[in-house]
């Protein structure tokens, strides 16, 4: 796998050395993973509200794979640095902000950005983390965990008893929702995945079903006698949307998160993507409101009130300190590294979160 490293020092004085600058990931147009870069940056410094981090790990989630197709649509104009979520140590403090320390272990919510061994964001996207927790847990918490809470707990008052559904269920997400739904009391979470990650699904509590060879509407029918189950999480869209709603039972829930249908490959389909984008349902509001179903739409990156994570990422951290939870890392890769650790992602051999690794050598 070929990189293009590409050094930016132009306004450096002379002599300067290589802690006044950084290294950070970078997709200059949308493409193939052959199209990733890896560039130096002058070292950001913090202004008024805001910390600079010194990131240890940054999570790799699928939405950043298909940014980097351009098929995401809320992404920055290109060229631009990817990154949701990072762990590492606060290495500078901007003016105003009196409740960090240089040195504090943190997780940070960069929106953005976070594929960069440094980063400067407002305090209030950056909380302390114990030292009982380690820099791989703490990046693989806030988007997946995040939007898992945020879906099942926030939107959807996930209840004891409770039935889910849930596709990709050995990714991020899926491995999530399963330790979520284990902790609040649901009685049944079905998930679907490919016929190798059977015995890993089985493992998280989950009753498998074979994506390639099951209708997991009739599964969910079949297990819950007819009724459907009450809450379906669909990161897939397209027609595959209207089935998970088909899934449902009278008054469950529809959340949906992502558009994995949208991507083949490493390389841009347009045509998967316009495949998937001509067959996503219409929903017919008079038929939602005779069946008292509900669909959500859900983008943690695009959440506007921040205090609403803020408060999810509160209530994970004690769920983890209380066993809980576990965050399941499938695999840490150099960032020098991150075509391939973002190939492994598309050829959906990853079993849990995949990590960059931005840790000093």
């Amino acid at each position: 796998m070929k990189f293009c490293f590409i050094s930016k020092v132009k306004g450096h004085p002379e002599g300067t050395k290589w802690g006044d600058f950084m290294r950070k990931v970078v997709y200059p147009r949308a493409g193939g993973v052959d199209t990733i870069q890896i560039v130096e940056a002058d070292d950001p410094i913090p202004g008024p509200g805001q910390v600079g981090v010194r990131v240890h790990r940054a999570g790799i989630n699928f939405a950043e794979l298909m940014m980097r197709q351009g098929l995401y649509g809320s992404n920055p104009d290109f060229p631009f640095t990817p990154g949701y979520e990072t762990s590492g140590e606060v290495t500078s403090i901007g003016d105003g902000v009196d409740f960090f320390n240089i040195g504090d272990r943190v997780l940070a919510m960069t929106g953005f950005g976070g594929y960069s061994e440094q980063v400067v964001l407002d305090a209030e996207r950056v909380v302390p983390i114990p030292d009982t927790v380690s820099f791989d847990q703490a990046a693989a918490i806030p988007v997946t965990y995040g939007t898992s809470y945020h879906m099942l707990i926030h939107l959807g008052n996930l209840a004891k008893g409770d039935t889910v559904l849930i596709h990709h269920a050995a990714g991020g997400v899926g491995t999530a929702v399963a330790q979520i739904c284990k902790s609040m009391g649901a009685s049944l979470v079905i998930g679907t995945a490919s016929r190798p990650k059977q015995e890993f699904v089985r493992s998280l509590g989950m009753h498998f079903v074979d994506r390639d060879a099951e209708d997991f509407v009739e599964v969910c029918k079949e297990l819950t006698g007819g009724k459907g189950v009450h809450h379906a999480i669909d990161p897939v869209g397209g027609s595959h949307l209207l089935r998970s709603y088909k899934a449902l039972r009278k008054g469950g829930k529809l959340y949906y998160f992502g558009a994995s249908a949208a991507v083949k490959g490493e390389k841009i389909s347009r045509l998967a993507a316009l495949r998937m984008w001509a067959s996503t349902p219409k929903f017919d509001p008079l038929k939602m409101m005779s069946s008292n179903k509900a669909v959500f739409g859900v983008h943690m990156g695009l959440l506007d009130d921040a205090s609403i994570f803020k408060g999810h990422l509160d209530a994970l951290s004690k769920m983890l300190m209380n066993g809980e939870i576990d965050p399941i890392v499938d695999s840490v890769w150099r960032f020098e590294r991150v075509a391939e650790a973002q190939l492994h992602i598309h050829d959906r051999k990853n079993k849990g979160k995949v990590l960059l690794d931005f840790s000093p050598n």
